[in-house]
């Protein structure tokens, strides 16, 4: 599972940027995006490690202040909403760590791990995560095999997958996930329909818990919520 690309995948350069900010306040200023003012420096460093660690792997597309703004930090933001206090949060296939990372700084009451089975990615996660000082665990190893042993109240899920994947990696774990929350692109209409088709879903509920503008875009995107029939929504 990898996160070096975007769930809402598009052409990057379609973003209308004439010219890109310098740092986090302007891009967040100029997309008209807020979060906590403590976080700001944090997220910003996590930005600048993130980009030395993609000059030797590949761990994202979004290299510049714009984009981690108006791809991940929205992204995560509209995840965070999803969550409640104190929740143990399964980033699944982290690669370059959005958006459990962002998450654990935007919400420090979450406890956050980070599954990367590409071993040298893992390795930068561990970096990354040691030198904020954030309390996020790293696992080298796929998310569907740590539900094996160990248990989360939900994952998260961006660019790792379709939905028939997802429910798969995950079938007959749930009780070890409890549910799980991806974020998709305007495709999940597709994704859903092929997922209910191959009868992925018969023992599964999902629902549309977010649907969001993408800035600088015409098309939406949104965070699906799966979860086992029987069990009460979360």
């Amino acid at each position: 599972m990898d996160n070096c690309s975007d769930a809402n995948s598009t052409d990057e350069n379609s973003t209308g940027m004439s010219a890109t900010s310098t740092n986090l306040a302007e891009a967040l200023q100029r997309w008209q995006v807020a979060v906590p003012a403590e976080a700001v420096p944090k997220l910003e460093r996590y930005c600048e490690l993130l980009w030395q660690h993609n000059e030797v792997l590949n761990l994202t597309r979004h290299t510049n202040f714009d984009l981690f703004v108006t791809r991940d930090l929205v992204d995560t933001l509209n995840l965070a909403q999803q969550l409640r206090p104190d929740e143990d949060v399964l980033d699944i296939g982290s690669g370059g760590g959005v958006p459990g990372i962002p998450l654990a700084i935007l919400r420090p009451d979450l406890r956050v791990s980070l599954a990367e089975s590409v071993g040298k990615k893992a390795k930068a996660l561990e970096e990354v995560v040691a030198e904020l000082q954030i309390p996020v665990t790293v696992f080298a190893d796929r998310a569907e095999n740590l539900v094996e042993d160990l248990r989360f109240d939900v994952g998260v899920a961006r660019a790792v997958g379709s939905v028939s994947k997802l429910v798969q990696w995950f079938r007959g774990n749930w009780v070890s996930l409890g549910r799980l929350l991806a974020i998709k692109g305007p495709k999940w209409v597709d994704e859903q329909a092929e997922a209910q088709a191959a009868g992925l879903l018969k023992n599964l509920q999902i629902k549309v818990a977010s649907q969001y503008a993408v800035p600088g875009q015409a098309w939406e995107s949104v965070i699906l919520k799966i979860w086992p029939k029987g069990n009460r929504e979360k």
